[in-house]
């Protein structure tokens, strides 16, 4: 489960065992026992949540927004091997 950064106490991270066919682009965040699920593509938008507040779910969207560079550059390092 390869972190990719944190903030604001938010773990951005990935599962490395998704399945197969893997699925288009995403990260989880998780904080305590609140995690969700962001698609990356094609747009990026919540897949699901369990946990975080409205507008807890805003922030991270704007992170994932401002970070979305790293978080696939993160992802196709990772799962290209």
């Amino acid at each position: 489960m390869p972190t990719v950064f944190r903030s604001d106490g938010i773990k951005y991270f990935f599962y490395s065992n998704e399945g197969q066919p893997r699925e288009p682009l995403h990260i989880h965040v998780l904080r305590g026992s609140a995690e969700a699920k962001i698609w990356l593509q094609p747009t990026i938008g919540l897949a699901w949540n369990s946990g975080f507040r409205a507008d807890e779910i805003r922030a991270i969207l704007d992170i994932v927004r401002q970070r979305k560079v790293l978080i696939e550059n993160a992802w196709h390092g990772h799962f290209s091997n």
